[in-house]
């Protein structure tokens, strides 16, 4: 992959997990001392390498190092296209693969950070459950916690659907709106993103649909089990997942140190397919709260309290 920056050194790696190869990235900071980790989790239907490559790289040039995986199904990694036959393997995948990076000598005192989109926030929230105290943080963009009201599906959908796994599985049937064009503002981008050969644009098959059902119902009737500090990212006008949920998420947390922001105007892909104003002004506030939480060489953040103020717009922490 060519960054265009020789700062920044890409890599690519197969592990293997379960009988699967499951494809990882890197993006490094080579003239520079490594800040913290940063630990990507893509959305559903996207992947590593070319959707969160801008991503992978803005981290790298403010001096993080930077680690992917395609969980099963998904971009390079093997399995079938979107199939999730186990929501808790892949998050079991991913706690095993950033626990082989961060046991690594050269990285086992840096701080650790998760960072997801969407079904990417649900397996860092799930990640937090299992992992409570590994982990310094997290930037959770839209986190799919929680099914919003006015799309849950009617319990005798759900009861079908179930049915329906024991089956055919890996059937496309569930219903679902074109989530490319509902996800990113921004023409252009979203031309983009529907070439990038590894997203995945059609139904969702049944069995990931219940998976992904079942992953946010754990985690909507554990909001108040969530202790780690995070920043929580939404747009206002989202119209893939609710915004209020977020609030919800941020309000329930029992985290000291959390932050909200509501971007006005913006939809689900803050950092994909947004106008590239709004792009930069989404990555400086996440590099901001990084920086201000990443002491070199340093794990333990105990000795940094934050009080947390909330004002009409979003929710700030002040270090003292």
């Amino acid at each position: 992959q060519d960054t265009t920056d020789e700062n920044i050194k890409y890599e690519e790696e197969f592990i293997t997990r379960r009988g699967l190869k499951l494809f990882t990235c890197r993006w490094l900071p080579v003239n520079q001392d490594v800040k913290a980790l940063v630990f990507l989790c893509h959305g559903y239907g996207m992947e590593t390498s070319i959707f969160m490559k801008d991503t992978g790289i803005r981290f790298a040039q403010a001096g993080y190092a930077v680690f992917g995986m395609d969980v099963e199904g998904h971009g390079k990694s093997d399995g079938l296209q979107a199939y999730i036959p186990s929501f808790n393997d892949i998050v079991d995948d991913c706690i095993a693969y950033f626990k082989s990076i961060r046991e690594q000598e050269e990285y086992k005192n840096k701080a650790r950070f998760l960072y997801g989109e969407s079904m990417g926030g649900a397996v860092v929230l799930h990640i937090h459950r299992k992992e409570p105290q590994e982990w310094n943080g997290a930037i959770l963009q839209a986190p799919m916690c929680k099914i919003a009201d006015n799309v849950k599906p009617h319990p005798l959908v759900v009861a079908i659907l179930i049915k329906l796994t024991n089956f055919i599985p890996t059937w496309k049937i569930v219903p679902s709106k074109d989530i490319i064009n509902n996800a990113f503002k921004d023409p252009l981008k979203r031309e983009q993103i529907r070439m990038n050969p590894y997203a995945y644009q059609d139904k969702p098959r049944a069995k990931t649909a219940l998976e992904l059902l079942n992953a946010s119902k754990a985690l909507e009737q554990r909001l108040d089990q969530v202790t780690f500090p995070f920043l929580l990212l939404h747009g206002e006008a989202d119209r893939v997942t609710d915004p209020e949920i977020s609030r919800e998420l941020y309000k329930s947390a029992k985290s000291v140190d959390k932050e909200f922001k509501l971007y006005p105007g913006m939809w689900h892909g803050l950092t994909a397919g947004e106008p590239d104003e709004n792009i930069e002004l989404v990555f400086s506030d996440i590099i901001h709260w990084l920086n201000a939480r990443s002491p070199a060489g340093s794990v333990n953040l105990s000795t940094r309290m934050r009080y947390i103020s909330e004002d009409g717009t979003g929710c700030h922490s002040t270090a003292v």
